[in-house]
């Protein structure tokens, strides 16, 4: 059976027996605009820790009533976790792939009329403690008609369509285990940001986010206006015009350059210049030395020399303009690490293209040096590859279309239109722009082309090519036999070889399988030739592109993770090649190395190196592939897997030792997916902890893996790792192979621009920091004193300066929400910034004033609180009694 019969065979088995429409367009439209719809959690302690009580309600205030018995309608939900209950008030509940599920009457249904409303209880997978669990955009279908989104639910205010979080069964997430999260307050925020140490603004000032290894500040300041020149060695001028742009847009400068050969007077000048030699050559170091006539730097390399400039940035205060104080000082730095990177996933949900050029902008500003690209998902390819159309056509957008032809189907809560959130794709020409953008500012881009698992968007999209090309070859043999009237078996064939040529699935593939994210056919088949054809299509089209921009390709992520367990058991194509004594494939334990060594191989003939989820190269929980049966000099692992009672978090050393180049990449403390707090109004997701925020991040410590376990996902505290695991933890015996860390953004939940700066920023701070600097408090058993004296002077210099420079250059943040206590009635206020603005209002939000102090109110006054830096950027309000 061809693709095309299966798919029709599963929508007509889907739908009811009914001919005819029951609705026109206007009453599919009228009752999904004035019928709510609304998801709430009733009880979380209702399967243990394995799954919740959820409810739908549909409140009809419309004047459309739905029938009883069978009927034509459908109504389609995004949900996350998958619903395990099948039938409910004459409803059947299926689910369809992913997040969505259908809802559809049959017999016993009976009905709902205008005015009433309707419950529907269901169980569902796991637990729901946060509002961004549920999707937006659940939407309604009757015959031919268009969908019509409920209207209530076509909103990012999640709080128009879920029910809120009260009680305790709603709030924690289990109570078998017990829940130990400590639920948040504003008088459990103001402990936990009280900070006994204490910063002066101009200390704050003079913090350089990263800290440079040396810096010697002297008494005075330098004085930087339009009248300074910059000298630059010549092999710089990359360098020299973004620093100049820096200087004009934000301080609003405009200096003078010219090349070191020509000699300037007596004035003002910036110097700079490259010395191999410097700090014995080690990339990217430099020295900065500034008094009140003159700025020397010196460095490594030109990398080196961005970085100094950036120090220099770094140093002017938010919102000078014209003339800016700089310290007198003399500084020597060289980066930890040299691989300082950010994970960036717009492969479930695209942001537009702004996001990215902003997001490399402020990594080059803390010295960032790595982007790692994840742009292609299960719910969307977001590069346009040419002579492959399709992947951007179908693979770029989601919509109504269970066939797959003109989409993918809907996802995320992006809803029935190619218009919704979440759709969209770069061009090939906005991406070489993206390069150029990035090379000058010496940041490498590393595309990532998931595979064999998580790669449903390709797949789909090269069966929408498969069946264009086919249905055109059999229209072109139809033709040509009539137009020759011949009848020989020769000429009737069909020449399916173009149509096949990047196929990526087995039509006859009968596996049964369900991944973490409830796809059923998300899996390349590793079996095919037609998939490495497609790997290899796209590996080149990559290469002319980055060429293109000037740069080299260098490293190109695979993926590899997450690959649903029965993948290619069923596929004919597959049995054949266990059948071949001659290949080394006897089984399906066999083919993710074999996959992987394949592409490996083809990456290494285009000189190009891979890298790897963790998972997608390990036997087993300990056992890597053979580092000996991969011919490429680097192979680049990202750990990600430390849920420290899962018995996986050696894996980064395990994989060190073995020969790999690690990237540490860590989801309890790098997965910026999570919420920033402990609270059902911050967005994200908690499967590795129940919140992750800037100190925390800050806190982490890469070259001592096992000293970061904190908590078991329970929030219970670890006090042995290794009786925890109940085995022996390898030691690093080769630390050279840990190349450096990253943070990683996901966007399940994460559906616009505003939505996903707000993960990364600030957070994305603190990898900078820890990515480039040891600090002192890490070595040995933690200090903790010298622990909080250094987040004290990060935190300060957050927010004194860092917010603000980041909100002029239009990130929208995430301003933490203010802790606050009233103390012998005096209310007193704090962040873990300090320097960041707070205010408070007493009349529920109506006006607001500044917090400067602590203030008299009485005890059993309503108090709001909230942060600031902007007209625009306001952090949530919590609320005091």
């Amino acid at each position: 059976m061809d693709f095309k019969k299966r798919a029709l065979t599963g929508l007509i088995a889907a739908l009811p027996m009914i001919a005819q429409a029951q609705f026109t367009q206007s009453e599919v439209n009228n009752f999904t605009k004035e019928t709510s719809l609304t998801f709430a959690v009733v009880d979380n302690f209702h399967n243990k820790s394995a799954g919740f009580l959820g409810e739908i309600t549909l409140d009809n205030q419309s004047n459309v009533a739905l029938p009883a018995g069978e009927s034509d309608w459908q109504l389609y939900i995004h949900s996350v976790r998958k619903i395990s209950t099948e039938y409910v008030a004459g409803l059947n509940i299926e689910h369809v792939n992913g997040d969505l599920h259908r809802i559809v009457p049959t017999k016993d249904f009976k009905g709902l009329a205008a005015g009433k409303s309707l419950k529907l209880p269901f169980d569902a997978q796991v637990w729901v403690v946060a509002y961004t669990d549920f999707m937006p955009r659940a939407f309604f279908v009757s015959g031919n008609n268009k969908p019509a989104i409920f209207a209530n639910t076509d909103s990012e205010d999640m709080t128009q369509f879920v029910a809120p979080f009260k009680r305790e069964n709603q709030l924690r997430r289990y109570n078998q285990p017990e829940d130990l999260t400590v639920l948040v307050t504003p008088q459990v925020r103001f402990e936990k940001n009280n900070n006994k140490v204490s910063v002066s603004k101009s200390d704050a000032l003079k913090r350089i986010i990263p800290k440079p290894q040396k810096a010697d500040f002297n008494r005075g300041t330098a004085t930087l206006d339009d009248s300074w020149k910059i000298s630059f060695q010549g092999q710089l001028k990359n360098e020299v015009v973004v620093f100049m742009q820096d200087l004009q847009d934000d301080y609003g400068l405009t200096l003078k350059a010219q090349p070191d050969h020509i000699k300037l007077g007596d004035e003002k000048i910036i110097s700079l210049k490259v010395n191999p030699a410097l700090n014995k050559g080690k990339a990217e170091s430099y020295t900065l030395e500034i008094d009140d006539e003159q700025i020397n730097i010196v460095a490594s390399d030109n990398a080196g020399v961005f970085y100094a400039m950036q120090s220099v940035l770094n140093l002017m205060p938010a919102n000078s303009q014209g003339a800016v104080e700089l310290p007198q000082l003399e500084l020597e730095d060289t980066p930890r690490y040299g691989w300082r990177g950010m994970h960036y996933d717009n492969g479930r949900n695209f942001h537009g293209k702004d996001v990215m050029f902003k997001l490399v902008e402020q990594m080059a500003r803390y010295k960032m040096n790595k982007l790692h690209w994840h742009f292609s998902e299960d719910e969307g390819w977001r590069l346009e590859i040419p002579g492959l159309p399709e992947l951007t056509d179908v693979g770029g957008y989601r919509c109504f279309d269970l066939e797959e032809r003109e989409c993918l189907i809907t996802q995320l809560g992006t809803g029935p239109f190619k218009s919704g959130s979440g759709n969209g794709y770069l061009k090939r020409s906005e991406f070489v722009e993206l390069l150029k953008y990035a090379k000058d500012r010496h940041i490498q881009i590393i595309p990532e082309v998931e595979g064999p698992g998580h790669a449903r968007a390709s797949v789909k999209a090269m069966e929408a090519r498969y069946h264009n090309l086919l249905e055109a070859a059999e229209k072109a043999t139809k033709n040509n036999i009539l137009n020759t009237k011949q009848t020989d078996k020769k000429m009737q064939q069909v020449d399916m070889s173009d149509a096949t040529q990047y196929l990526l699935s087995d039509p006859k593939d009968t596996s049964s399988y369900i991944t973490v994210q409830n796809y059923t056919d998300n899996s390349m088949n590793v079996c095919m030739d037609s998939t490495y054809a497609f790997l290899e299509k796209v590996t080149y089209e990559l290469q002319q592109m980055y060429r293109e921009a000037g740069v080299q390709l260098k490293n190109l992520h695979i993926g590899g993770d997450e690959v649903g367990a029965g993948s290619w058991v069923g596929s004919p194509i597959c049995q054949a090649m266990f059948a071949d004594p001659s290949n080394g494939v006897a089984g399906a334990a066999d083919l993710k190395p074999y996959f992987t060594q394949r592409v490996a191989k083809m990456l290494e003939k285009r000189g190009i190196s891979p890298g790897i989820w963790e998972d997608g190269i390990m036997y087993d929980k300990t056992n890597p592939f053979k580092r000996d049966e991969f011919p490429n000099e680097t192979f680049t692992v990202n750990a990600w897997d430390n849920i420290w009672e899962w018995g996986v978090a050696d894996r980064a050393y395990r994989l060190a030792n073995a020969g790999y180049q690690v990237v540490l990449s860590h989801g309890t403390h790098l997965y910026f997916d999570h919420p920033y707090e402990a609270n059902p109004d911050e967005r994200g997701y908690y499967w590795a902890t129940r919140y992750t925020d800037t100190q925390k991040v800050f806190n982490y410590m890469p070259d001592n893996v096992y000293g970061n376990a904190d908590y078991t996902r329970t929030r219970k505290p670890i006090d042995n790792l290794e009786a925890l695991v109940g085995r022996p933890l390898p030691q690093l015996e080769k630390p050279e192979n840990i190349l450096g860390m990253q943070g990683q953004v996901w966007s399940e939940t994460i559906r616009t621009e505003k939505q996903v700066l707000e993960m990364m920023f600030p957070r994305i701070l603190s990898v900078a920091e820890r990515a480039w600097h040891k600090a002192d408090w890490e070595s040995g058993s933690v200090d903790t004193q010298q622990q909080a004296k250094d987040w004290a002077g990060f935190s300060a210099a957050v927010g004194l300066k860092e917010l603000d420079k980041l909100a002029e250059g239009g990130i929208n943040l995430h301003l933490p929400v203010p802790g606050g206590v009233i103390k012998a009635g005096k209310l007193e206020v704090n962040t873990p910034f300090a320097y960041l603005q707070t205010e408070y209002s007493l009349d529920d939000g109506t006006t607001w004033q500044a917090y400067t102090a602590p203030i008299s109110v009485s005890g059993s006054q309503k108090v709001a609180l909230r942060s600031r830096i902007s007209k625009q950027q306001v952090s949530r309000i919590t609320y005091i009694n």
